[in-house]
């Protein structure tokens, strides 16, 4: 049951949900910044520092769909406010974290609360606001607030690192946490989904596996090797989890990854530009604020104040790509930044020890650009012709996509530059020229899912997925 949107209550409850989102998302970006820092004060290596922000997106992208289930079957109001008890204490833990191994673990923590706010926060505004307009309206602002805390996290994550120290990036969670909390007790309604989607524990720990063991295989290669049988059993463990999965899950009549869903070529276009755009935007902050820190000799607030064009781009971006994705549909947005992300890394390839702060800053906007004009549109064309039943799974994927494609991100580009982080200098910008012809190469892909996901035989392809669903639904 929604709130009457009358009283003044939803639009509180839209500013509790985007309260707790925003510190979700902003901690992929925050953390960045603080690597450094963390590295030199817990002597952390590379793969350490690695695992800091793969850890969190890892959990984040492998529980997404099933904290969306266990809302829809125990009450969402119930599960968002147990998930903002665990960010909580999590991020207090990670405060107090005494070496990089408990960070990680901290950081595991703090990301198993965060999956039971993102899909569930955007759940409750859904239900909140009852209205097709209204509820575009405010799953417009939600959304907004997601790539603009994204884009926010490396200028607030410097100002509190080089102000009060890396552990600062994480305790000024607690007083937001705090207020999230007796605000979501005082003015969020508790609903349920009409029919919950059963667990597939199975499904579950398949997804885990493949993703585990990927990440897990890219970032310790370097310390292995890559035809070492470390590396080769955990890939070969991955492959054989997702030949299960994909023989495991049409099985299910609820399965956790629903595979028909691929029959609609916009939803499988925009699985994998989240992926392929966040891969390129995760392994952009990843080699960034290390090349400023490290071979620039910036300080925390300053690296994170160089990184302000991207935060100015999103918000003057973002508006305007929603109305033009309302006015023309997703095509043009999602053209655009497969283009700023292809001519970002393009630009990146230049960039030196003693490069002008100008071009930096220019550079750094194009990612900006990307990140405003990326995350509209994917939800739109993952949507596109989908019936409700399969809303709330259409538009979960995509997002745990994301995670997925910033771990991976993190992990590749962090083992691209890491022997050339004790070199620094003209040694990072060499290797980092690796992860700038990913980035371009990336884009490139982006601009002709874009093309390919939204003509008219997508359209069509579509219309066919849906006709599907809804005759399954009339059957059950």
């Amino acid at each position: 049951m929604g709130v009457p949107t009358g009283s003044g209550r939803p639009r509180v409850v839209l500013a509790v949900c985007c309260a707790a989102v925003v510190i979700v998302v902003m901690d992929i970006a925050v953390v960045n910044v603080a690597l450094p820092a963390i590295g030199r004060d817990l002597d952390a290596s590379v793969s350490g520092l690695q695992w800091t922000v793969d850890a969190y997106v890892l959990v984040l992208a492998g529980f997404l769909v099933m904290a969306g289930s266990a809302a829809d079957r125990w009450g969402r109001r119930r599960v968002f406010q147990l998930g903002l008890a665990t960010f909580g204490l999590g991020s207090l833990l990670c405060g107090l974290a005494p070496s990089i191994g408990w960070l990680i673990a901290a950081r595991v923590l703090q990301a198993v609360g965060g999956t039971m706010l993102n899909p569930v926060a955007a759940a409750i505004v859904g239900t909140t606001f009852p209205g097709p307009a209204e509820r575009a309206r405010a799953l417009g602002v939600f959304s907004a607030m997601t790539g603009l805390s994204q884009a926010l996290g490396p200028i607030v994550g410097g100002a509190l690192v080089g102000t009060f120290g890396w552990h600062a990036i994480f305790w000024v969670n607690l007083p937001i946490v705090a207020v999230a909390m007796l605000g979501a007790a005082r003015f969020i309604p508790e609903s349920r989904a009409p029919r919950a989607r059963r667990f597939d524990p199975v499904g579950q720990v398949l997804v885990v596996v493949v993703l585990a063991g990927t990440v897990y295989a890219i970032i310790e290669s370097r310390k292995f090797g890559w035809t070492s049988p470390v590396i080769l059993g955990l890939l070969a463990v991955a492959v054989l989890a997702l030949v299960g999965l994909l023989a495991y899950e049409p099985r299910r009549a609820d399965p956790l990854l629903e595979l028909r869903l691929f029959r609609s070529l916009p939803f499988s276009a925009a699985l994998s530009i989240s992926l392929a755009g966040l891969c390129g935007f995760g392994a952009f902050l990843f080699v960034t604020t290390q090349y400023l820190q490290t071979v620039r000799g910036l300080s925390p607030l300053t690296a994170g104040l160089s990184l302000l064009p991207v935060g100015i781009a999103v918000a003057i971006v973002s508006p305007l790509t929603g109305r033009l994705v309302a006015a023309r549909g997703p095509r043009l947005p999602l053209v655009v930044a497969g283009g700023a992300l292809a001519a970002g890394g393009a630009a990146s390839l230049g960039l030196g020890p003693a490069t002008p702060l100008p071009a930096l800053l220019a550079t750094y906007s194009l990612f900006g650009i990307f990140l405003g004009t990326v995350i509209a549109p994917i939800t739109t064309t993952a949507l596109a012709g989908m019936p409700r039943s399969m809303a709330a799974l259409a538009t979960s994927l995509p997002s745990a996509a994301r995670q997925t494609g910033t771990a991976l991100g993190v992990a590749i580009s962090g083992t691209i530059v890491a022997s050339a982080l004790i070199g620094g200098g003209p040694a990072f910008t060499e290797a980092g020229r690796g992860v700038w012809w990913l980035t371009v190469a990336l884009g490139l892909t982006i601009t002709i899912l874009a093309l390919a996901g939204t003509g008219r035989r997508a359209a069509r392809s579509a219309a066919r997925a849906a006709a599907l669903f809804e005759e399954l639904d009339r059957k059950s």
